[in-house]
């Protein structure tokens, strides 16, 4: 079977299905080191070649490095070639000069290394310093040397793609929260990437975990029982959207269909978001040395899901809140 693989640019095309790496940060437990780096080896021999990180993520950047060292040491520079790795620009927000900017993307390209960064995902915290706009310049200065081959946004809203389009500033992707709960990117987002040939990188899609079978007809958990930052997360968001009732609803109808497709309910909601429009890729985590889904990714490029699905789907999600009224923007509940 071949790994579903998707142009991000002439010059960069990644695997449709991204290791996350928010995982190894530190927030979902101790991650050992060398259990993590054999682990992606595994993945990248798999297929699962594309990684998204960030330079906020504890030592994602460096279990990168060594990854790469140990790729090239046992196959060659040439299997490198194959690999991407996606991190993030995150600094809180203040002046952002050349220099400042350049010392974080060196310091990327050391931990990681590598001379040239494939994509740098640049985050800003808060709209009200501009200064996000002057980390873009000093960036765009600097793929131009050579160190940065793309760039790209993180949970950016359209407004700012807009003004960042309007100064003439060139990104390809931007990340965003997009799952069957969280359907925001639709209302303003899309229409415009699809005017504007900008991609979406979507994380969330699996809800830290609760897009499972292990959830169907289950309690709903305590606090004490959200044992990882992902599920703290997106329990709040399952509130925000209706419920852990409604979600329950969302769940059987999602069993039905992956039945149905001899599938399971992650990769229902995978195949869901990589069917939208102006999805190049869904960010899954992965927890390295601990515990692997490589078979089941697999299984998500193989459902083509049809009208009858969607509509049950739509049956439940109707019921829901609207999170674009209550929370804003992609992004915005963030900020």
């Amino acid at each position: 079977m071949s790994i579903l693989r998707q142009k991000l640019a002439d010059d960069l095309t990644i695997c449709r299905i991204l290791n996350g790496m928010w995982q190894v940060s530190g927030t979902h437990g101790y991650i050992d080191p060398e259990k993590a780096v054999l682990s992606m080896v595994k993945y990248h021999n798999s297929g699962f070649t594309t990684w998204d990180l960030a330079d906020i993520y504890g030592p994602a950047e460096l279990f990168i490095g060594k990854f790469r060292k140990l790729i090239e040491k046992v196959k060659g520079k040439d299997e490198l070639k194959k690999s991407q790795a996606f991190t993030k620009f995150v600094p809180n927000p203040g002046p952002m000069t050349s220099s400042i900017v350049e010392s974080y993307i060196d310091r990327s390209l050391e931990k990681m290394n590598t001379d040239s960064l494939d994509l740098v995902q640049f985050h800003w915290w808060d709209y009200n310093n501009p200064s996000y706009i002057d980390a873009l310049v000093h960036l765009s200065s600097i793929r131009d040397k050579g160190k940065i081959k793309h760039i790209a946004l993180t949970n950016f809203d359209t407004a700012r793609l807009q003004e960042i389009k309007d100064k003439g500033l060139e990104i390809i992707s931007n990340q965003v929260q997009y799952s069957i709960l969280d359907q925001r990117p639709e209302e303003i987002m899309i229409p415009f990437c699809l005017k504007n040939g900008i991609r979406l990188l979507t994380y969330g899609t699996l809800l830290g975990g609760f897009m499972s079978e292990k959830y169907i007809n289950s309690p709903e958990p305590t606090r004490e029982q959200l044992s990882t930052a992902s599920l703290q997360k997106y329990y709040n968001m399952i509130n925000a959207w209706g419920g852990w009732s409604l979600f329950q609803n969302l769940l059987q109808v999602l069993e039905q269909i992956s039945k149905k497709h001899r599938c399971t309910i992650a990769n229902v909601a995978t195949s869901f978001i990589l069917n939208k429009p102006s999805v190049a890729g869904v960010i899954i985590g992965a927890r390295l040395g601990i515990s692997e889904h490589i078979d089941d990714n697999l299984n998500a490029f193989e459902i083509n899901l049809d009208s009858e699905d969607y509509i049950k789907i739509e049956t439940v999600t109707q019921k829901s809140n609207n999170l674009f009224e209550s929370i804003g923007d992609c992004g915005d509940e963030y900020r």
